[in-house]
């Protein structure tokens, strides 16, 4: 199953992205209010894996654990997600542990679960820098080297018209 975040209208998903299937892929808009992350970090502590804050988006690391491929598609903004991205990919904190491990020399997050996933990212915007290219590949790479991805991608779209190859 695709876990697919995106920021995209109801009319740009339709006309952008109808290659997706409801039956194999779980799709979230940005349809209604997400309350942001607040970092109290109960979703650790209090309700270990489940975010404390009692909406739509409060299993957002089960959800994210259940997939095979993560994909966001965002408006490129300066080099990272959308605010609606943001927030969703922040909601998703208790996809990790609070503990630390030691990586190529680098403190990263211990996994909750056990399994990798595919992620891939599309930034779609007029005008995308290449500074703002290089910036989201290393947001990409941080990422996910954070989740612990078994591959990952960044696309970069000039155009909404340019999505429709996400799905194939």
């Amino acid at each position: 199953m695709r876990l697919i975040v995106h920021d995209l209208a109801d009319h740009e998903y339709d006309a952008s992205l109808s290659g997706f299937s409801g039956e194999t892929d779980e799709v979230i808009g940005e349809t209604g209010s997400i309350r942001p992350c607040v970092g109290c970090f109960g979703c650790w502590v209090r309700t270990p894996g489940t975010c404390v804050i009692k909406d739509s988006y409060m299993h957002m690391g089960e959800r994210l654990a259940a997939c095979d491929e993560f994909v966001l598609i965002s408006r490129n903004v300066y080099g990272g997600y959308s605010p609606f991205v943001s927030n969703v990919l922040n909601r998703a904190l208790s996809y990790i542990l609070p503990y630390f491990v030691i990586q190529n020399g680098k403190t990263h997050h211990q996994q909750r679960y056990k399994r990798q996933f595919k992620f891939t990212v599309h930034f779609y915007g007029e005008g995308i820098t290449e500074t703002e290219r290089q910036t989201a590949q290393a947001l990409i790479r941080a990422n996910a080297m954070n989740l612990d991805v078994s591959e990952y991608s960044v696309s970069f779209h000039n155009t909404l018209h340019g999505l429709t190859e996400v799905h194939r």
